[in-house]
């Protein structure tokens, strides 16, 4: 602003024709001369040019003076993202905790279903574990963890994020197939295929959040240091926007569209009578699978990404509105917290999504009731145990007295 109220000065002492002398008064060229003529075209040169000169510059000026007015005071997230992070971070431990154990010793995977749902509950659980150095640096807003770890964070957030959004599509594309084809998908929900693509899944999202953290992460103002925020509007425009408009396509619209898609598709066949023979199963039960699927999906997902890609296109400033500016930025941290809050809510997930893991815990708890409460006269739990545990053995195997899962969807 102060090079351009210099540059504007000069013009003006340029057109004037003034001219200061050391030690002596200041003498006007143009009177010392005798007047000339000035054509036509002259004149309008040098006037009018200097008339759309100097209104250019004061347009400058008053754009540049309304650009640094635009200030938006954001640093209530620091408080809001640390409570948040907390609950996450107790909630999210152990409840996927829980999960992971049931998945990994109670039952033995048999399911293509479960296959995806092991390996969101495992990311779930890598993020939430990174969760004390985030809720440190919130509260104290200064992060002493140094570059490395500050890289293994922001690299742990985005995989969670996309690779949650991702492993729910592969479920919602694997109910797809189990109801919508039940007989024409059997050589393609197998467990090998689910594995090989989850293995992709993890290389994906695994290479955007290493490629958004192979530039210093940290930066140092006024001896604090910051973890993955303050980065200059040049490292927005040229990298990072570009890193944005790639993990928006790949990472949140494609499963958005997947997942609208396939819970369309499948509402629509289940009105059909036949549809429900065919695949052994409830209308009630899936509508439970599909409508908890979505509403984790919408909840934590959407808000999201809405807004960081409007939150990119100011931060580059390909958008100069003050209002969108504001907006973003305020909004930006409260959609973060819903975004982290998926790793409570998946457990929502995996228990309407797989029968067998409702009947798991469903038997501990029965079974855990019953050494608690164990006394000499028969509880009223006991005689029930025998006929869930007939129940179970009615619709699943045992092997070696661990459950084998069903094809569940």
């Amino acid at each position: 602003m102060s090079t351009l109220s210099h540059l504007a000065h000069t013009l003006s002492w340029g057109r004037n024709n003034i001219l200061p002398v050391p030690g002596l008064r200041v003498v006007n060229r143009a009177a010392s001369r005798p007047p000339e003529k000035k054509s036509m075209g002259d004149r309008r040169f040098t006037d009018f040019q200097f008339q759309d000169l100097n209104s250019s510059l004061r347009l400058q000026l008053g754009n540049a003076t309304a650009h640094n007015t635009c200030i938006v005071d954001d640093s209530f997230k620091y408080n809001l993202n640390g409570a948040v992070y907390s609950v996450v971070f107790i909630l999210g431990l152990i409840t996927n905790s829980a999960s992971l154990f049931v998945f990994c010793f109670r039952m033995k995977m048999r399911s293509e279903t479960a296959i995806f749902i092991t390996n969101l509950a495992l990311s779930d659980l890598l993020f939430v574990c990174t969760l004390p150095f985030k809720i440190f640096y919130n509260f104290n807003r200064h992060w002493p963890f140094g570059d490395t770890l500050c890289k293994i964070s922001g690299t742990a957030f985005l995989t969670n994020i996309y690779g949650s959004m991702l492993f729910l599509t592969c479920i919602s594309v694997d109910r797809f197939l189990a109801i919508v084809y039940p007989f024409r998908s059997r050589t393609i929900r197998t467990r090998k295929n689910s594995a090989i693509v989850c293995a992709g899944v993890w290389i994906l999202v695994l290479s955007g959040g290493i490629s958004a953290s192979l530039f210093s992460t940290t930066n140092v103002n006024n001896a604090t240091t910051t973890c993955f925020e303050g980065f200059s509007k040049r490292i927005w425009k040229t990298y990072l926007s570009k890193i944005t408009i790639f993990i928006e396509v790949v990472g949140f619209i494609i499963p958005l569209i997947l997942n609208v898609s396939c819970s369309s598709v499948v509402l629509r066949t289940l009105r059909k009578p036949a549809t429900l023979s065919q695949i052994g199963t409830n209308k009630k039960k899936v509508l439970k699978m599909i409508t908890v699927h979505m509403a984790v999906f919408v909840l934590c997902f959407v808000p999201y990404n809405s807004i960081l890609f409007l939150y990119a296109l100011v931060r580059s400033q390909a958008i100069t509105n003050c209002f969108l500016e504001r907006f973003a930025k305020i909004m930006y941290p409260i959609t973060l917290c819903l975004a982290t809050l998926n790793c409570c809510f998946d457990p929502f997930i995996y228990y309407f999504t797989l029968e067998s893991f409702q009947k798991s815990f469903y038997i501990n708890t029965h079974i855990r009731m019953e050494t608690l409460f164990k006394t000499e006269t028969p509880l009223t739990v006991k005689p029930s145990l025998p006929a869930i545990q007939e129940e179970v053995s009615d619709q699943t195997t045992h092997n070696g007295g661990e459950l084998m899962l069903e094809s569940t969807f």
